[in-house]
């Protein structure tokens, strides 16, 4: 058994926050949270853990980062820059590292196998709890479909760990999936636009599947019972994803521009991750067409963040790290309090909401009895400055199912 003694106690539901609360761990969930006494719940041989100069919170949640992605250049995108040894031990490197920063669980948006879940599970790597889709499923020319400027396609064989993901037609779209599935995927992850960082001829607004595609693609993921993540930014290709019932949007840049939308959202309990911190790398990217993108949907992205929150759609942080390097998942809460959220709506955001997301509100995403205990001590109140979350000296000790798997000296 350990008690963890709270200075401060920030449980992500949303509830204000506690002084002197103790959380008691046992199995390596929490079996209670107290109000903080001289005793050790009954248990003389309890492990102690004072952080009563601190404040504790859920371990937090990014739903949409791409651990394994390493930078937008082709010859990163086909893996040619290093050998895939190498390549696996950075993308190693970033999950310990995600972990360390207080992300104790990641949706991964793509990019990363199935191998990488059963390391972390076996011990052989440290990191996040992971939920993976292991490719972006789009139709011939979307942002799935890896050709180069030229239009060659790679001239590697796909590694059978993330499967081709190109789906044309109904049929073509369910056999995905399925192919998805079987491979390890935890959460379907589709694409009904283009992006900022697409090829030019495939922008934020310009459509990829149709209607009765995304609803075959949708229906097959429920049956075989995953979520469907998609990214869709604007135009005709948003109002598809959300007519067909996904269960997240990703991106949303545009949601303002149809009125209908948001409504819709709230109504089917459709989850929004924005993901606003990709865009500002974009902002500043060498090239003109991603830049220009970019620059151009900022005030409707920050826009679509405040319509959303108004009308009830759960929004959750998510940082589409990857492309851009892999700054600070904490960064994300920084610019939802700046598009308007308060700091505890950004918390419950990577927390609480953020587990909902994932399908894993029973498990994680508040400090309560029965749920994993995982948890993060900080210096400092996030309250007051979110951007604590991201000064790493600040990050005191992170919990995973009740295990200290990062410390700095109390």
């Amino acid at each position: 058994m350990t008690i963890l003694r709270a200075g401060t106690l920030i449980d992500g539901t949303g509830a204000p926050p506690v002084r002197d609360a103790a959380v008691v761990i046992h199995n390596g969930r929490i079996e209670a949270v107290t109000t903080a006494g001289p005793s050790t719940g009954g248990s003389p041989d309890a492990e102690v853990i004072d952080a009563s100069r601190f404040t504790v919170l859920p371990g937090l949640i990014d739903c949409h980062d791409h651990l394994a992605f390493h930078g937008y250049e082709l010859v990163r995108r086909w893996g040619l820059d290093e050998p895939q040894s190498s390549r696996h031990l950075r993308t190693a490197r970033v999950a310990s590292q995600v972990l360390a920063s207080g992300y104790t669980a990641v949706r991964d948006a793509g990019g990363l196998d199935a191998g990488f879940r059963l390391a972390i599970h076996e011990g052989l790597i440290t990191g996040p709890r992971l939920v993976l889709s292991l490719g972006i499923i789009s139709p011939i020319g979307g942002i799935g479909d890896r050709v180069s400027p030229s239009g060659h396609g790679s001239p590697f064989v796909h590694d059978p760990s993330l499967p081709p993901s190109v789906a044309d037609g109904i049929e073509g779209v369910r056999t995905t999936v399925r192919t998805m599935v079987r491979a390890g995927a935890d959460v379907i992850k589709c694409a009904t636009t283009g992006g900022a960082s697409s090829r030019a001829g495939h922008g934020p607004k310009d459509s990829a599947f149709s209607l009765d595609e995304m609803r075959a693609l949708v229906d097959e993921a429920h049956a075989l019972g995953r979520r469907v993540m998609c990214h869709a930014v604007g135009g005709p290709g948003l109002r598809v994803a959300i007519t067909a019932g996904v269960d997240s949007i990703e991106h949303g840049c545009y949601l303002d521009e149809d009125p209908d939308l948001i409504p819709m959202m709230a109504e089917r309990s459709i989850f929004f991750v924005p993901t606003l911190t990709v865009y500002e790398y974009h902002r500043e990217s060498t090239t003109p067409h991603v830049r220009e993108r970019a620059r151009a949907l900022r005030e409707h992205h920050i826009d679509s963040v405040r319509r959303a929150l108004a009308a009830g759609v759960k929004v959750v942080a998510g940082t589409d790290a990857g492309g851009h390097g892999h700054p600070h998942n904490a960064l994300e809460l920084e610019h939802l309090v700046a598009a308007g959220m308060t700091p505890m709506q950004a918390l419950q955001a990577a927390t609480s909401l953020a587990a909902e997301c994932l399908g894993l509100g029973q498990e994680i995403g508040t400090i309560e009895k029965g749920k994993w205990a995982d948890l993060v001590v900080v210096e400092g109140d996030p309250l007051r400055d979110i951007r604590v979350l991201q000064d790493a000296r600040r990050i005191r000790r992170v919990i995973k199912a009740g295990v200290s798997v990062t410390r700095h000296h109390d």
